[in-house]
C-alpha cells in the first residue's frame, strides 16, 4: 500500500475561548486553499494517483480532502471517507478503517499531533516518536508497505513549500 499522510493546509487561527466544535468549524483561508492546490499541482508532477482519501470530519482536513480530487482516479465524491478516528491519536480502528477501503493508495488527512504519531506508529511501532517529524500545514508524508505498526517504511516528507515548486 501507498499511503499519503497529508496535515491539513492554512486555516482560520483558532480563537483562545472557542469551542470544540467552533475548533472543527474553522474553514481554509483564502491563501491556504490557494496554496495547497499549488501542492497539488506538485503532487500531480510527481505521479501521484489516489484511490481513496480518508479524513477528519473537521471542516478545515474536509476542505484539505476536497482539493486532491483531481488526483482521484474515480469519482472524487465516492474516494473520500471521513472518519473522527482522525481527530483522536492513532489506533488499531483507524488501521482498520484505513484498511477497509480496500485501496492500494490512500490518502490521510487530518491534524498534528495525530500524524505525526501515526507515521511514527506505522514505520516504527512507537507512536510517541511522531512528535520528531515535521509536519507544516499542508505537509505530506509518503509511505508505503504493510499497513500495520512498524509495517511501513517512509519514503519522504514533503513540505509544501517543496510541493509547490515541482516542476
Amino acid at each position: 500500500m501507498d499511503l499519503w499522510v497529508i496535515r491539513h493546509a492554512i486555516a482560520v487561527d483558532r480563537q483562545d475561548d472557542a469551542t470544540d466544535a467552533e475548533d472543527a468549524a474553522r474553514p481554509l483561508t483564502a491563501r491556504g486553499a490557494r496554496r495547497f492546490r499549488r501542492s497539488v499541482r506538485g503532487l500531480a508532477r510527481l505521479g501521484v494517483k489516489l484511490d481513496r482519501v480518508v479524513h477528519s470530519p473537521w471542516v478545515r482536513a474536509a476542505e484539505t480532502a476536497a482539493l486532491l480530487d483531481d488526483l482521484v482516479d474515480g469519482d472524487p465524491a465516492d474516494a473520500r471517507v471521513a472518519t473522527p478516528l482522525l481527530t483522536t491519536p492513532p489506533r488499531a480502528d483507524l488501521l482498520g478503517t484505513i484498511a477497509s477501503t480496500g485501496a492500494a493508495r490512500v490518502a490521510v488527512v487530518g491534524h498534528e499531533p495525530w500524524l505525526g504519531e501515526l507515521v511514527a506508529l506505522l514505520t516504527t511501532g512507537a507512536p510517541a516518536l511522531g512528535e520528531a517529524l515535521p509536519f507544516k500545514k499542508g505537509g505530506v508524508a509518503w509511505l508505503d508497505g504493510t499497513l500495520a505498526p512498524g509495517g511501513m517504511r517512509l519514503r519522504a516528507i514533503l513540505p509544501p513549500r517543496v510541493l509547490r515548486r515541482v516542476r
